[in-house]
């Protein structure tokens, strides 16, 4: 395959505009990825200094982005006029006992109805934010908690089909001790679906450590990133009513010297292509699994996901929350 790239330097830059700091380069693999990253762009800073920045959702009723800072249990959100404000803690963790680690919300999505649902480590479930985006307040019902009776590890992220079925990956970062927990009651790190009528079932039990989901434009296609560094990778699997079948290797990753990150939350585009975090930043795959090329930060990335007109991409990448403009 021939090879594009164009290394833009990181930079806070002084030509720009009072207080905007811009950083990122594209490393192009395909001329196809300049229909959807103009070339010479770059990203904005747009909030700085969170523990770990994660699980971005764009709210356009509000016309704010929400995210989460898992180590420190809280929500913020951004809005143009106003940056980064405190919108909701706790948020993941409601315990009156202190605890360290990633007790947190991570993921964050909306229902079909417009409202925010969101993994809770702390609490370890899948939880629906019941007050209202106006006046948050720490209102929480439990969508899911357990599997067969047994709680689960600590939800990583999730994402709602159109019928309303959850799906949500449930790795064991937010447990104090890790995969080596004593409070872990389940063996596996698992991919489960809960139905409407809140019946959780359980997808896959293989993956060592799912981390990020997506569905497929059509519905028809569950992508998860496998953040365990010795086997990442994505996998795209079909979904067959209460079952996945034709798992696949979607990609698997390669780390250069230095590089940081891991598959981690990916987001799927208007077109079916795939922006997804991982080593050196954000992956851009077709749908047909090639990478386009990558949009390299020198941060750890966690997180994006799309303003509600796709023009926009936010992206939570470790101590920063940052922007930038596509197609």
């Amino acid at each position: 395959m021939k090879y594009f790239s164009i290394f833009f330097l990181l930079i806070a830059a002084c030509s720009s505009p009072k207080d905007k700091k811009l950083v990122g380069s594209v490393e192009r693999l395909d001329p196809a990825l300049d229909q959807l990253i103009a070339p010479g762009t770059q990203a904005e800073i747009i909030g700085e200094g969170y523990a770990w920045s994660e699980g971005p959702v764009w709210i356009e009723s509000e016309k704010m982005l929400l995210f989460s800072d898992v180590p420190n249990n809280i929500i913020y959100k951004w809005t143009e006029e106003k940056g980064v404000e405190p919108f909701l803690k706790p948020s993941g963790y409601t315990g009156t006992i202190p605890r360290g680690g990633e007790p947190g919300s991570n993921g964050l999505t909306l229902n079909n109805e417009g409202q925010l649902v969101m993994c809770q480590h702390g609490d370890r479930r899948v939880a629906l934010l019941t007050a209202s985006f106006n006046e948050p307040k720490p209102e929480f019902k439990t969508l899911a908690d357990n599997y067969n009776g047994k709680k689960l590890n600590s939800p990583n992220d999730v994402v709602v089909d159109k019928q309303g079925n959850l799906f949500f990956t449930d790795p064991p970062y937010g447990l104090l001790k890790n995969v080596n927990d004593s409070s872990k009651e389940i063996s596996f790190q698992g991919v489960y679906k809960v139905k409407p009528d809140g019946k959780v079932i359980l997808l896959v039990d293989s993956l060592t450590r799912p981390n990020g989901i997506a569905l497929s434009q059509d519905q028809q296609t569950l992508y998860v990133a496998n953040s365990d560094k010795p086997v990442a990778k994505w996998y795209s699997f079909h979904i067959a009513g209460d079952s996945l079948t034709n798992a696949k290797i979607f990609y698997s990753t390669k780390y250069a010297e230095g590089e940081t990150g891991s598959p981690d939350g990916l987001r799927v585009d208007k077109n079916g292509n795939l922006f997804a975090t991982g080593p050196g930043g954000i992956w851009i795959f077709n749908p047909e699994g090639k990478v386009l090329g990558r949009f390299k930060l020198p941060q750890a990335t966690a997180n994006c996901t799309f303003s509600a007109d796709g023009k926009t991409l936010f992206m939570t990448s470790h101590m920063y929350l940052l922007k930038m403009k596509l197609q």
